[in-house]
């Protein structure tokens, strides 16, 4: 925490110079101490000092200053600063004022010029206010705040990128929140123009995208180098694992990652049926991990940047970014997983991010603490979303279109929603339509044995719904299955169009030599956690085996 200030006023630069003097010598270790020679310059030196969320314990202003007097400063600091102690230098003829001042702006003293000698007249004074501060003083947050409405969509994105990185901010919602509306007017922000990102030292981002908030918080988004030995497109389990063999077996490798380490995995809340963990773990403890131990043996991570092209120029393949960068590679590995499908059902698109959300994380369910919530889905990743949002919803409901969860879930995931008082399951159930002016405040279910129709009150919606590859930057050369996930090894044949190999394609190689996949996105993987972990290192170990043959 940066040293709480003292800010002293007095338009006499003698009597100024002499009051920091004193101030510094004697609170100096302690306190910073801060001089204006007028009301205005005060102010906008508060302004600064509050974007740069540093704490004012004292204000010691001067009561004679021409434009705007001691009384009148103090009366406009009341409401950006009402726990700072506040003292009225005065003359004898100010009396008077200063104890009007007492009520009307919460003086909590008033000292007499001179105040020779400072250690009999000012210093007493002084200690006892600044201990009574200490005494009543919590830290104020120190990290980045995001100032914007509760359902804006673009605010939803913006704390969903730093929540998913696991970058601590604090949100402010302007219309309920006093202070996002302080902050915005010390900027002279436009409230119709966001978010607004305000970064620990005083830097203003306004409606930035993601990269830009990821520049500014220090997340490399562009590569050091121009060529690596393995580039890795995608940060989901088998990626992450993929990086962390490359990397620890001194190949220069390049981890891509357009949103946040961890891909859906990284989004559930406890992960019990990973090998090692009794307990489980989360999956943002889980990214946090691999992240850490890819980074510590050498592998460059890059969040977020996306990769929009391959190119072949054989032995070596050059992929594009979406900045316009391009990175030669030895070897490529996909590891970009799968997205949930987009749902198409009326008013669905209209209110994401306004209570609509394809996956979750903790700040959707604290956004939506104790209204009812809903689950579209009947997978693993389904059933631990309604487990974690069942700590913070009223109540939360799966929608299944099946009879059972018997076939797409874990059992011991069926047995823990069972358990649960407040977590449901409606069976046979259909969306036909969600409902809600500026966010999410109905559904309309459908009864797909019945075809009867319900209205229920809704806060949210959490959509776990089918499986598409994020494959369309491949272009035509890699072979893919008719949802666009990935052949590789036998299933390309022993010579796929374009091979030009002597050798057959390797275990995970596609049917472009030096290009692999591992993970979700190769067809007929298994999905889960540990079988994409395991993927990925499997794949550096053929990886290793194309690269010999260089």
């Amino acid at each position: 925490m940066p040293k709480p200030v003292i800010l002293t006023v007095d338009d006499d630069p003698e009597v100024l110079r002499a009051v920091q003097r004193d101030l510094r010598r004697h609170y100096g270790e302690e306190f910073r101490v801060v001089a204006a020679d007028s009301g205005a310059e005060a102010l906008e030196a508060l302004r600064e000092l509050n974007l740069r969320n540093e704490p004012v314990a004292l204000l010691l202003v001067d009561q004679r200053m021409p434009e705007m007097t001691g009384v009148q400063f103090l009366a406009q600091t009341l409401e950006r600063l009402p726990d700072a102690k506040r003292a009225l230098l005065t003359a004898y003829a100010d009396t008077e004022a200063a104890i009007s001042a007492i009520n009307e702006v919460s003086l909590d003293h008033y000292i007499m010029k001179p105040w020779d000698p400072p250690e009999e007249k000012l210093y007493p004074v002084l200690d006892d206010l600044l201990e009574d501060w200490w005494d009543h003083f919590t830290p104020r947050f120190e990290g980045i705040s995001v100032i914007g409405h509760r359902w804006g969509r673009a605010t939803h994105e913006v704390r969903a990128f730093l929540a998913r990185n696991q970058i601590p901010y604090r949100s402010l919602d302007l219309g309920t929140d006093e202070e996002a509306e302080g902050l915005l007017s010390d900027i002279g922000g436009d409230p119709t123009l966001l978010p607004v990102v305000l970064m620990p030292d005083g830097t203003v981002l306004v409606q930035p995208s993601t990269a830009d908030v990821a520049n500014q918080i220090g997340l490399k988004t562009h590569p050091t180098e121009k060529s690596y030995d393995l580039v890795i497109v995608g940060a989901g389990p088998a990626g992450l694992a993929a990086a962390v063999y490359g990397a620890s077996e001194g190949l220069a490798t390049l981890l891509v990652e357009s949103e946040a380490p961890g891909g859906q995995a990284g989004q559930s809340a406890r992960i019990e049926n990973y090998l090692g963990f009794p307990k489980g773990l989360s999956g943002s403890d889980l990214s946090r991990r691999a992240v850490t131990q890819a980074t510590r043996f050498g592998a460059e991570i890059l969040t977020p940047a996306e990769a929009v092209s391959v190119t072949r120029n054989d032995p070596f393949r050059t992929v594009g970014l979406n900045d316009g960068t391009e990175v030669s590679t030895k070897a490529l590995l996909i590891t970009t997983g799968v997205s949930y499908t987009k749902l198409d059902s009326p008013g669905i698109e209209g209110l994401t991010g306004a209570g609509v959300y394809y996956g979750t994380s903790r700040i959707e369910g604290v956004a939506h603490r104790g209204e009812p919530m809903f689950i579209i889905g009947a997978g693993n990743s389904a059933g631990q979303a309604a487990m974690f949002l069942s700590r913070f919803g009223s109540s939360v409901t799966l929608l299944v279109r099946g009879e059972s969860l018997q076939e797409s879930m874990s059992q011991y995931l069926i047995d823990a929603i069972s358990a649960e008082d407040n977590l449901f399951v409606r069976y046979r159930a259909q969306l036909v339509e969600a409902r809600g002016d500026s966010h999410l405040e109905q559904l309309v279910l459908k009864d797909r044995d019945t075809e009867e129709t319900e209205v229920v009150p809704a806060g949210a919606l959490f959509i776990f719904i089918g499986q598409s590859a994020r494959t369309d930057w491949l272009g035509d050369d890699v072979d893919r299955d008719e949802r666009g996930f990935i052949l590789s090894g036998a299933e390309c044949g022993p010579h796929p169009k374009g091979w030009n190999l002597q050798r057959s394609p390797l275990p995970f190689e596609t049917s472009v030599p030096g290009i692999f996949v591992a993970g979700d996105v190769r067809h007929g993987s298994v999905k889960r956690v540990a079988s994409s972990t395991g993927e990925g290192a499997m794949a550096v170990r053929f990886i290793h085996e194309h690269l010999a043959d260089l």
